[in-house]
């Protein structure tokens, strides 16, 4: 069954700082995308997954100089895409990859990656699929075996295959973003990915390559797993965190035996570049 959405709209005064410090806070709630707007923000967090009594909790309601008012409005999947459409431009990273939706004109790039998003986050507008994205532009993928946690759209599998991996399993907990992968795959002629519903971190295969744009807190969950999965020398590129949150990614990473190799940044989001030990 297709998850329904709240929305929050977000009113700040004053915007700055604390626009950057409420979005990680509720981040940490389980809020999946925030999108910027002139008096402040909006916020989406599947409609199940949100609890009132903890977001009124959340620490910047104590802070007295700042005024903060919101309004919520579900989103069926219904109506997901009539939202999207009004507001939904192609996003070009350089002159190599541009992320169109199928009713765009075809654009001139290495990479054309063509998503039509149905109540799932991953257009190529939320600055850590941007991130993502330049990992995979940089990295080899050629005949590796790529998992794709918490696929959304399937846009960095899509990006991956592309890439030259030679499988890549996506998975996701939402069966909406389950059936929404499977229609990209096809948009973008994509035979060596396989999307399937799972809430957990597949166990029993074997990857040279994981890709996760989940949260702090799922990451934090699940590296102990990425490791058991990965492939000596392999690759695991994580993002869905804040700059204040790299150290302890960074720590947890590295007490499993990861490697620290670099990290992208942008509008306070990371991106992160980790490779297990070759032994």
């Amino acid at each position: 069954m297709a998850v329904a959405y709240l929305e929050m709209d977000l009113r700040l005064t004053p915007i700055d700082p604390w626009r950057e410090v409420m979005a990680a806070q509720m981040g940490l709630l389980g809020f999946e995308s925030f999108v910027d707007t002139p008096l402040g923000f909006k916020a989406y967090i599947p409609q199940k997954d949100f609890q009132e009594k903890d977001f009124l909790q959340i620490e910047v309601f104590d802070i007295q100089s700042l005024e903060v008012e919101w309004q919520t409005n579900i989103i069926t999947p219904e109506n997901w895409n009539r939202q999207w459409e009004a507001h939904f431009s192609p996003i070009r990273l350089g002159e190599r990859c541009v992320v169109r939706a199928d009713f765009h004109p075809s654009e001139k790039a290495e990479y054309e990656l063509v998503i039509t998003p149905k109540m799932s986050f991953g257009t190529g507008h939320h600055e850590t699929t941007q991130l993502m994205l330049s990992f995979l532009l940089d990295l080899n993928c050629n005949n590796k075996r790529v998992l794709d946690m918490g696929t959304g759209t399937g846009v960095l599998a899509i990006m991956a295959e592309k890439r030259g991996a030679k499988s890549v399993f996506a998975v996701d907990n939402d069966p909406w973003c389950v059936e929404n992968t499977q229609e990209n795959l096809g948009m973008n002629r994509c035979h060596k990915t396989k999307a399937e519903l799972n809430n957990t971190v597949p166990l029993e295969r074997t990857y040279d390559m994981v890709l996760a744009n989940i949260n702090r807190n799922v990451l934090l969950e699940q590296i102990g797993d990425y490791v058991q999965i990965l492939a000596p020398a392999g690759d695991l590129l994580m993002s869905g965190f804040y700059v204040e949150d790299l150290v302890i990614i960074q720590n947890l990473c590295q007490a499993q035996g990861f490697r620290f190799i670099r990290n992208f940044e942008k509008n306070n989001w990371v991106a992160t570049h980790f490779k297990k030990h070759e032994y």
